[in-house]
């Protein structure tokens, strides 16, 4: 799934330093309790943009899914909170999932994630800090190794993790089209 979940207002750009440090953190911690309970969900793909953040998600249910985010969404208002010294809702009660069945569709949905800064915030970097992009190995040329492990999951399903590359490597040039996913 391509989820898209937007924050309430009056809060500072998700892009702050401190706020996305938090946000991918929380990504980092969420993807290793659920590893360690061995459930369906992870997130394997993800981008901090001002004021939404976009995801893929694998889940084994509808159930899986919607409790995953459920959860991830509880730690990412906690860490927001504590960023910036407030209290109260981070995200919005909905977020929106689009699902991707082919290919073709999850191509589309990573080039959308690890290059939307060049539609919201253009980064000086070549890739986009705020997201996965530094450890995304599926770049059509390689980048330096990070020196801190992934903050998501690899994908296990076919579709996320070979499916997709039959429509080739992403460039460093491409980016999301102006008519989002």
């Amino acid at each position: 799934m391509h989820v898209t979940w937007r924050v309430v207002g009056g809060l500072p750009s998700l892009r702050l330093l401190a706020l996305a440090r938090a946000i991918g953190e929380t990504i980092r911690t969420s993807t290793k309790s659920h590893a360690r309970r061995r459930t369906s969900f992870r997130i394997t793909h993800f981008s901090i943009q001002p004021n939404h953040l976009h995801l893929i998600a694998e889940a084994g249910s509808k159930i899986a899914l919607m409790k995953g985010l459920r959860g991830l969404g509880v730690w990412l208002a906690r860490r927001v909170n504590e960023a910036i010294g407030r209290t109260g809702q981070v995200l919005a009660d909905r977020y929106h999932e689009r699902p991707l069945a082919t290919p073709r569709a999850v191509r589309n949905a990573i080039v959308y994630i690890v290059q939307n800064h060049k539609h919201h915030a253009p980064s000086p970097s070549i890739v986009d800090e705020c997201s996965l992009a530094r450890w995304f190995t599926g770049w059509a040329s390689p980048l330096p190794a990070p020196t801190m492990a992934s903050p998501v999951a690899p994908p296990r399903t076919w579709l996320g993790a070979v499916g997709w590359r039959r429509y080739g490597r992403i460039r460093f040039d491409e980016g999301p089209k102006d008519s989002g996913p």
